[in-house]
């Protein structure tokens, strides 16, 4: 078949992708034989192939806005940097990486700053997503290891599912659980203050009050206790803690908001499953209190003894596909390499002996909050991004992107210069993306995989490792940084790891430390440990943690205060991702399937509240925080409660107007993680005064002109949705500019109901088409989309016609299905996935389907 494995580069699941070069370019499978997807691929996944293209990349590096050679752009940056330290020492320079840089990216990197620089000045996007999970691993086990593994999923009686959306941020494992929860019963509990479509598998649904998740475990803790299931053996033999954590359980009076019948159906089920795992993500580690939500996790599973045992245990799931990879070879700015601690002498005179390094750094570094803060403030003169967009992903991203703007030296690594970030650098250097560049990544349930390169580098790019590495020479440390490979790199990160094993630590693979070059390229999925008689498998069902007696500590933690409403800003935002898009978008917003689910940033509304406020669904909400503002359209929804809406985090100014909800949020971070608390920021709302709304297509890129407006790609070409505050007349003159076009368009005027419709031709072909109206535009989108580059008479009736079906938004985003499509089947009696294959492979959409069959019913029933 030709085709090469690789894994995916979007979540911590870490799929195996098989990727085949045909005479119509690169197609994408899942890898049938990889254990972490068994040949599943989500909605992105499945896309994958869509994204390989060299539109905008980035194709020589470039220093204050004009094109340089490598040789000018690198001497700059090494003679920054040194120049830098010689002046003002280790404290004023700084990387911020990401958990989508392979792992010999990542270790190159983490040894240049560490090392030879002597800063601990290395923070990554990680710190966003798990810092509060390693913190409490740390805690409880003496060690970041995650105990478990993905088999444990298909072997609990009971799967907890705390702070994590899995429907839709992993879909492959949710598949996984659905399956086997229909073969042998598996319970189901989501634990999340919001609707989602995970819920549509749970037996419970525990829409508890935002930021009381340490309230609902310590009183399952302190149920187990009080009713004799503690596990005394296990206790005694292999923990500490349990009477301090107990008491402190019984005294956090905080409520919850569930009612006694949840508490006491929840108690019950999880005391009497013999194999319990805890899946917890985003909704638990993006908070002030994360690190004691994570323990009072931990702290339940090692009362009971379910841990390290199969069906049980606590499961991180990553929001990244390396952001285990970067804590192995200590991308944190608290950590070492190989899991070793940075203030440990002995740990860290054994990595500057395994090094030769001139100075390890000997005290933790500034984490990403304080990092930037630190660049604004002028303590950090030079700084180094790397595969990450913080003006868009960071809290406080509006002071990110001044501190980056006014640094004395700003350096950005990425596939693209029109980032967010990017724009805001001096230096931008061309990176290798997906599918370029070889090297390994380490899932959600430790196991390494290979990503492999099969496509040409476009232009100049280079791959991360490289490119660090090349700067370590320049500055002088030749020896350590004269890697040929990544083979090499991954050789000497796994010798390392041997180190730290006779260090008495958990991640050791240094049995692989000797592949040559052809055992490097035909590495198969390994899950780690991998060090004599310690191969993968699980951690802790017969105790042996990485604390100095050996025992798992349990932690005694209390609920924190709610912070107080503000009179001005009351509402509690909560923020995420949706189903179809990717961090920042870079990649995923490259094809169009992928923005025809939602293809606009959004806020969703409980209905009470958008009554109090005046907002209808498709208004459009400003949404206001004391740190900047977001345009958003309105979704009402019971999904979230009255004063909790939702927003996710994508969109970015490449994408929206006013779309970075990141601008909003404030960089309150948890005490002892550093991870910032994105799901709690206090925010006032209230209607957008539209005057007029529209909706355009065109082939060409379209530069909107409007107060609010979210472009996306679509078939042939692009949409943009868009809305005013300032009554216009002009509008052939403003869509000519806003298209770039010349030619005079077609135009319908409807004084009475003020709506204005004009359509561009070229050759007698649709080449673009604006909608016009006083409220929300309401035309066949979908139907207007396909029209490009037709001959389209009637394009201007925004309708189908008659015999033909609208497919209406798109629901299964891998087939294209529309809600219509959909609707008209089940309407029909017929079998919807069969009929119409929506939801046929991931799945994600399945529980949006089953929304749309049961409101048939229901309206079935009423009439």
């Amino acid at each position: 078949m030709n085709e090469t494995r690789t894994t995916c580069p979007y979540c911590g699941v870490g799929c195996g992708v098989l990727l085949r070069q045909g005479p119509e370019g690169v197609s994408v499978r899942g890898d049938p034989d990889h254990p972490a997807n068994f040949g599943r691929l989500c909605s992105k996944g499945s896309a994958l192939a869509e994204t390989l293209t060299s539109e905008g990349r980035l194709l020589q590096p470039r220093v204050d806005g004009a094109d340089v050679s490598w040789d000018v752009a690198l001497s700059r940056v090494a003679d920054g940097f040194r120049t830098t330290l010689e002046r003002h020492g280790p404290g004023s320079v700084a990387f911020y990486l990401s958990g989508q840089l392979l792992t010999e990216d990542y270790y190159v990197a983490n040894k240049l700053m560490k090392g030879f620089m002597g800063s601990a000045n290395i923070d990554t996007n990680s710190r966003l997503c798990m810092a509060s999970t390693v913190a409490g691993h740390r805690r409880a086990f003496g060690s970041d290891t995650v105990p478990g593994t993905y088999e444990d999923l298909d072997e609990a009686d009971l799967v907890v599912l705390v702070g994590s959306n899995l429907a839709w941020c992993h879909p492959v494992l949710f598949q996984r659980l659905v399956a086997a929860k229909a073969a042998r019963g598996t319970k189901v509990v989501v634990v999340d203050p919001r609707r989602t479509a995970t819920c549509d598998a749970a037996d419970l649904h525990l829409a508890l009050r935002g930021g009381s998740d340490t309230s609902l475990f310590n009183g399952l803790l302190a149920y187990l206790h009080a009713n004799g299931h503690v596990d005394h053996t296990y206790v005694g033999a292999h923990v500490s803690g349990l009477d301090a954590a107990v008491a402190m359980a019984q005294r956090d009076l905080s409520t919850t908001g569930l009612s006694a019948e949840d508490l006491a159906g929840f108690h019950a089920l999880w005391a009497r499953s013999e194999r319990v795992v805890t899946v917890f993500s985003q909704g638990v580690n993006q908070s002030t209190g994360g690190t004691d939500k994570v323990n009072a996790i931990l702290n339940c599973h090692l009362a009971t003894g379910r841990i390290g045992r199969p069906g049980c245990g606590p499961l991180s799931v990553t929001g990244q596909p390396n952001a285990m990879g970067g804590r192995e070879v200590g991308g944190l700015a608290n950590m070492l390499a190989a899991h070793l601690d940075l203030e440990d002498p002995v740990h860290r005179s054994a990595v500057g002996r395994f090094w030769d390094a001139p100075a390890v750094a000997d005290r933790p570094g500034l984490k990403a909050i304080d990092m930037f803060r630190a660049v604004r403030s002028g303590q950090i003169k030079a700084l180094w991004i790397a595969c990450t967009n913080p003006v868009a992903s960071m809290p406080e991203a509006d002071l990110v992107a001044e501190a980056i703007r006014t640094c004395d030296l700003s350096v950005v690594s990425d596939m693209y210069a029109t980032t967010d970030t990017a724009r805001c650098a001096q230096i931008v250097l061309p990176a290798l993306g997906w599918a370029e560049k070889d090297g390994t990544v380490t899932n959600s349930d430790r196991t390494i995989s290979r990503q492999r390169g099969v496509v040409a580098a476009p232009g100049s790019a280079r791959a991360d490792w490289d490119i660090f590495a090349e700067v370590g020479r320049r500055m002088g440390w030749r020896e350590a940084f004269s890697y040929a490979s990544p083979a090499e790199v991954f050789r000497e990160h796994a010798a390392l790891s041997g180190i730290a094993g006779r260090l008495g630590r958990d991640f050791d693979i240094s049995d692989l430390s000797g592949l040559d070059d052809r055992g490097y390229a035909a590495l198969a999925p390994t899950r780690w440990p991998v060090s004599g008689a310690r191969q993968g498998g699980r951690f802790f069902g017969a105790g042996g943690f990485f604390t100095p007696d050996g025992r798992g500590r349990m932690i005694p933690v209390a609920t924190p205060e709610e912070t107080a409403s503000q009179p001005r800003y009351p509402f509690r935002l909560n923020t995420g991702r949706i189903r179809d898009q990717w961090h920042t978008m870079t990649r995923s917003a490259l094809t169009p399937r992928l923005s025809r689910h939602l293809a606009e940033p959004f806020l969703e509304l409980h209905p009470a509240d958008a009554v109090t406020l005046g907002l209808r669904a498709a208004d459009i909400a400003q949404v206001q925080s004391p740190l900047g503002r977001a345009l958003l359209r309105v979704l009402v929804t019971d999904r979230v409660a009255p004063g909790a809406p939702f927003a996710p985090m994508h969109w970015t100014a490449e994408f929206a107007s006013a779309g970075r909800v990141d601008a909003l949020i404030p960089g309150a971070v948890d005490p002892v993680s550093g991870q910032p608390d994105l799901k709690a920021a206090r925010v006032a709302i209230s209607p957008f005064p539209a005057v007029w709304y529209g909706f355009a297509v065109s082939r060409s890129k379209p530069a909107p002109d409007a107060a609010y407006w979210a472009r996306s790609r679509i078939a042939g070409g692009w949409a943009v949705e868009m809305a005013g505050d300032v009554a216009l007349v002009d509008w052939a003159g403003r869509a000519a500019a806003m298209f770039g076009l010349t030619t005079s368009p077609q135009t319908v005027t409807d004084r009475v109901s003020g709506q204005v419709r004009l359509a561009f031709f070229e050759d007698g072909l649709l080449h673009a088409a604006l909608f016009v109206s006083p409220g929300p535009v309401a035309v066949e989108r979908a139907h207007v989309a396909g029209l490009l580059g037709q001959i389209a008479p009637d394009v201007l009736s925004g309708r189908s016609g008659a015999g033909r079906l609208d497919p209406g938004p798109v629901v299964c985003s891998c087939l294209g299905v529309g809600r219509n499509t959909i609707v008209a089947a089940a309407e029909a009696g017929m079998d919807v996935e069969a009929c119409t294959g929506a939801g046929s492979n991931c799945g994600s959409c399945k529980p949006e389907i089953a929304a749309l069959i049961a409101g048939l019913a229901v309206r079935a029933a009423a009439e």
